[in-house]
């Protein structure tokens, strides 16, 4: 079999470079090669619209990179910030004018790096940090919840300092916030309101996971008046998969963690004309002792009371708690006779308080009252259904599985 010349030239030049040993150079020298050099220094040959100096540059000007002198072109142009993000440009084709498409951020510390190459090819190279101006307005970000230990249903939270009511600037805000969330998790943040963005997955929070959120804003414009500041990042710990399912004509309780049924509780619900909601609910936090008033959520006349009232679950911010209610021990099981809690014995209370967490799932079904607020009356949001929810983000709306690319840039799984 005959070998073309090419490969022939290749392995003869091979064979000559291992006979005559590491110090001989058969194939051509390195330094006859301008590529191979080092780079040089190619301050003369670039110039930068921005100088570098103790005083910052303004950030609402373009960054803009020329080749000068006519002896070389600019072949790459890096620009990255002290937070890693990368400024996006675009470079002429014949290499001589390179220019930013984004705003730049305020108040940040940028490294320029421009490689060039002159008219034999040799590589140069040229390095500019500089600081841009601060920004006069900022938006601040509050992320929640406070970090810690929470169950499967809890939501991300964003809150606002300042009303953001235009899309495109929601848009900005959304892509901003970065959740790192286990492999395979989908999900999306929902514009609650002007200064409010929640975030919840598809499904529940994977068990015993880990969930982050953080801001990448600092120093990005939103508005023409407003820029990003800096937030402090949340972590949570998820817990087990507790859900607790009261069904109100049922008049019982049925408590599962990772769902296998571990207890049976009867219960008393809101009696007419005090009905419990239906609807998934989000357990808000827990309280040993309540005195629970009637006057203080609009209860008066015969109706009104006044209880001491231990291992409280609360549910709502209006007042609807799971709770130890030993007056009313032999409805429980029976009928519905509270004011709109979920009542049951002391001795299951105090088991149903030890065994649930912020963040678990208490869902309530067949009862005669209204629905579950979905916002406002605590975290009402998986009883909108996916595709509802998806409606609420200001990013373009996913394809497959639900989940957008911009979707995929600001859900970050874990590695």
């Amino acid at each position: 079999m005959k070998h073309s010349p090419r490969l022939w030239t290749v392995l003869s030049c091979s064979l000559l470079v291992a006979s005559l040993g590491a110090g001989a150079t058969a194939c051509g020298s390195s330094g006859d090669n301008p590529l191979s050099a080092r780079p040089y220094d190619a301050g003369d040959q670039v110039a930068f619209n921005q100088a570098a100096g103790s005083r910052p540059v303004d950030h609402k000007r373009p960054l803009e990179i020329t080749a000068k002198g006519g002896d070389g072109r600019i072949t790459d142009v890096t620009v990255v910030d002290t937070h890693e993000r990368r400024l996006a440009g675009e470079l002429s084709a014949a290499g001589d004018r390179w220019h930013s498409t984004v705003p730049m951020a305020a108040g940040t510390r940028y490294t320029v790096t421009v490689n060039t190459e002159d008219q034999r090819g040799a590589p140069g190279q040229r390095t500019l940090t500089f600081e841009t101006t601060p920004a006069k307005g900022v938006l601040k970000v509050e992320l929640g919840p406070k970090e810690g230990k929470y169950g499967v249903g809890q939501p991300l939270t964003a809150t606002l300092s300042e009303p953001v009511k235009d899309k495109a600037a929601r848009a900005i805000v959304e892509r901003g916030l970065i959740v790192d969330a286990p492999p395979g998790v989908v999900g999306s943040w929902y514009w609650v309101d002007d200064k409010t963005v929640h975030f919840r997955p598809k499904e529940y929070w994977p068990a015993h996971s880990t969930v982050s959120v953080r801001s990448n804003l600092e120093g990005i414009r939103i508005t023409n008046a407003l820029y990003g500041a800096a937030a402090k990042p949340v972590k949570l710990e998820i817990g087990d998969r507790v859900e607790a399912t009261t069904d109100a004509s049922g008049h019982y309780m049925e408590f599962k963690r990772n769902g296998e049924v571990i207890n049976t509780i009867p219960v008393t619900t809101g009696k007419p004309g005090f009905s419990t909601r239906n609807g998934v609910k989000v357990v808000l936090g827990k309280q040993y002792f309540v005195r629970m008033r009637g006057d203080t959520v609009g209860i008066g006349g015969s109706e009104n009371y006044d209880l001491p009232v231990y291992y409280a679950t609360q549910v709502t911010w209006s007042g609807e708690f799971v709770h130890a209610a030993p007056w009313s021990v032999g409805s429980q099981g029976y009928e519905n006779v509270s004011h709109g809690c979920t009542g049951m014995s002391t001795g299951n209370a105090a088991w149903f308080y030890e065994n649930i967490t912020e963040g678990d799932i208490v869902k309530v079904v067949n009862s005669i009252g209204e629905d579950m607020d979905n916002f406002g009356n605590g975290y009402g949001d998986w009883n909108l259904d996916w595709k509802d929810w998806r409606q609420g983000s200001a990013l373009l709306k996913g394809t497959q599985e639900g989940r957008s690319p911009i979707d995929q840039a600001r859900l970050r799984p874990q590695v």
